[in-house]
């Protein structure tokens, strides 16, 4: 009953993010359908079967990447002062969280279950013909126990995702050195310099002064973990891609062996682009800080720096899906391989998903940096200066990360375009 309160109580953003998780769950669960569909109506090669239920981990692995980054961004699963005195402490926090997350995506597999059952003509009417009718198997009977169970799939994975993602950490744990946030050290600056020893705060001054106070601040001293492993799994998943691009495009997902190949390829190149784009991130704040930076770029610079594991993953995601179209769309001289009417539901999901993380991914950047830019504005920083710092970011993450998915996507495609 919680859940449910603090689910009607919420914004309409929030509303809204939260449609979007049971929409993808639902694109994700009809996917699921469908390749159980295909395997009903095609018993003399499991194989291909299995290998169409298998991509299916791709959609899932981005609907709930999407089901985290909203948690995360909820506001009202997120603790404040006062609630444990009623019994919402962290724990009880996180559990709400992830039930949450579990109704969003249990209401977007419900929608997939009665559109399938729509379609085969369970429901009413008649079903659908034609090349649509290849992962239906209308003229034969639902196995409902395995439906239910690829259904429940996604959120209980979700729900799980979250409640390990939210977890209440011991508050009595040291922080580690140097791991400071950036709000926390501006909040330090501030004690140090809002309170002269006259009791007269001098506005002027700190108007005309407020990068020298910004130079006080201390940047992130260490980049974000991973990435070596990051390019890594990036250079294996482009040399399995490389192997398994030996066979026809037009065939290779009817090939057990081959189409294995290219998923694997594809993941593990997803992978390392996940786990490197924080290290770039993280790359492009330091480069922007260099040959003597104004107030602008040290500003844009270090809240890349501070930001980069939360901003670089989901642009590590879009950087994937995309390079990944591209190598599929307009590289390949053939082309892609068909995956039936299943093709467009999957390529909305992941792109759709990808994106969504990443704006969602900027609103909780936002949310984070909420007492960083009041107390640069207190400072005395104009409201223009911050918006050009967020330009200035979006132009140096843009001059980044579109060569390199176009590189990524171009060696995705080497061997048939030889």
């Amino acid at each position: 009953m919680l859940a449910l309160r603090l689910t009607r109580a919420a914004r309409p953003a929030v509303q809204l993010r939260r449609l979007l998780v049971a929409a993808a769950s639902a694109g994700t669960g009809f996917l699921l359908l469908g390749s159980l569909g295909y395997a009903m109506g095609h018993p003399q090669t499991p194989g291909a079967a299995a290998l169409r239920l298998a991509w299916c981990v791709v959609p899932l692995a981005a609907t709930v990447y999407l089901a985290l980054a909203v948690a995360r961004t909820d506001p009202g699963t997120r603790p404040r002062p006062g609630l444990a005195a009623v019994g919402l402490g962290p724990g009880r926090l996180m559990a709400v969280s992830a039930l949450t997350t579990l109704l969003a995506c249990t209401l977007g597999s419900v929608v997939a279950l009665l559109f399938f059952l729509h379609l085969r003509g369970d429901l009413s009417g008649l079903p659908i013909d034609g090349k649509g009718a290849q992962f239906l198997a209308a003229d034969r009977p639902l196995p409902v126990p395995a439906a239910l169970t690829l259904l429940a799939l996604l959120p209980l994975t979700a729900a799980g995702a979250v409640a390990l993602s939210l977890r209440p950490r011991d508050p009595r744990r040291p922080a580690a050195k140097g791991t400071a946030s950036f709000g926390a050290r501006w909040q330090a600056v501030l004690h140090r310099t809002e309170a002269p020893a006259s009791g007269e705060a001098p506005v002027e001054a700190e108007a005309e002064g407020w990068s020298d106070v910004l130079t006080v601040a201390p940047p992130p001293r260490e980049a974000p973990a991973g990435f070596p492993w990051g390019v890594a799994a990036l250079a294996a998943g482009l040399a399995v891609q490389a192997y398994a691009n030996r066979a026809a495009p037009a065939s290779v997902l009817a090939l057990p062996v081959e189409g294995t190949a290219v998923l694997v390829g594809w993941l593990l190149t997803a992978l390392g682009l996940v786990l490197a784009a924080p290290g770039l991130t993280f790359l492009c704040g330091r480069v922007l800080q260099s040959a003597q930076p104004g107030a602008l770029r040290l500003l844009a610079g270090r809240v890349l720096m501070s930001e980069a594991t939360r901003i670089g993953r989901p642009l590590g995601v879009v950087c994937a899906v995309t390079s990944a179209a591209i190598a599929t769309t307009a590289v390949y001289d053939q082309p892609a391989a068909a995956f039936g009417p299943l093709s467009t539901v999957a390529t909305l999901v992941v792109g759709g998903c990808a994106l969504a993380t990443l704006l969602t991914a900027a609103v909780e950047t936002r949310q984070s940096r909420a007492g960083t830019t009041s107390a640069l504005l207190r400072l005395g920083a104009p409201a223009t200066m911050l918006r050009g710092s967020a330009a200035l970011r979006a132009a140096a993450l843009i001059a980044l990360f579109v060569p390199l998915t176009l590189l990524i996507a171009y060696l995705s495609a080497l061997p048939p375009a030889r």
